[in-house]
């Protein structure tokens, strides 16, 4: 009977749900203002718009108690394309709401029978906080009185669905579950478990104080000073790198190192198809005029 119960109660917050929602597409923003739109007042109003009325002020004025403080906004929130067809929804919603309200109080009176001569164990239960009667009757009819059927606590509390669970593949923590064999309730457990050991420190930090590149040896640039040809015929020089240390005893001169190679005729042209791998020429390079 709790299950049923539950399943009920979850019937009826979706139909609740969908009132809403229906509500929304009529441009009708109640919910905005009253906190909950089944309450006397909203439970009026809404009864006003299946008979018909669609004056936002009228409607509006059957607010009670500490909504009246609140005219000006309902009446705005009124303010929609309320049609005939969604009249006709919500009386059919609201109807489905009232019959889960009627068998959810003959259930109620029902449990309330069965759970009489546990009365005792419910007073204890309702002393948890965060535990009502509600959850006090969940949990005997779960559970049980009878904890001589466990062994430990820590037995209870697994087959109750409280342990937490960590399910970890090849070093990779996925999800976190419960185990046990019990039915899961809406009481949850919130364990974390421990955190890894940290990792030592590399060599390379202390040496560099710094990253790793800092400690890596640096790399010769891919790129060279020769010409990079991407088509048979095609000759076009890549660029030389910034900069360069020439050895003292080299008697060459400077005009010389800036020349084209020797590889290439009077009549060199560049490239017509630039890439990645065939920049075009760089003039203060080359000594060419740039293509224009």
């Amino acid at each position: 009977m709790t299950r049923y119960r539950v399943d009920l109660v979850a019937a009826r917050t979706a139909e609740k749900q969908r009132v809403e929602k229906l509500l929304e597409d009529a441009q009708i923003k109640l919910s905005v203002v009253a906190s909950d739109i089944f309450g006397v007042s909203g439970r009026a109003m809404l009864t006003a718009l299946i008979a018909g009325e669609r004056d936002p002020k009228r409607l509006a004025q059957l607010a009670r108690a500490r909504m009246r403080a609140k005219l000006s906004l309902l009446e705005e929130a009124f303010t929609g394309f309320f049609t005939d067809q969604h009249a006709f929804l919500l009386g059919k919603m609201l109807a489905r709401v009232d019959t889960l309200d009627a068998d959810l109080a003959e259930l109620d009176a029902k449990l309330q029978a069965l759970i009489a001569p546990l009365a005792g164990a419910v007073d204890r239960l309702d002393e948890i906080p965060g535990v009502g009667q509600t959850a006090a009757h969940l949990l005997i009819a779960e559970i049980g009185t009878d904890m001589t059927r466990f062994p430990t606590a820590g037995y209870l509390v697994s087959w109750a669905k409280f342990a937490p669970g960590v399910k970890e593949s090849a070093g990779k923590r996925k999800s976190r579950g419960s185990t046990g064999h019990g039915n899961p309730t809406s009481l949850a457990c919130s364990a974390r478990p421990p955190s890894p050991p940290a990792r030592p420190i590399p060599s390379w930090v202390n040496a560099t104080g710094g990253s790793p590149a800092a400690a890596a040896p640096r790399k010769r640039s891919s790129r060279s000073a020769g010409p990079s040809w991407s088509s048979p015929g095609t000759c076009c020089p890549t660029q030389r790198p910034t900069s360069r240390t020439w050895a003292p005893a080299s008697t060459t001169p400077a005009s010389v190192l800036n020349a084209p190679s020797a590889t290439t005729s009077a009549s060199w042209r560049p490239s017509a198809t630039r890439s990645p791998s065939n920049p075009p020429p760089d003039p203060a390079v080359t000594g060419q005029p740039a293509p224009r």
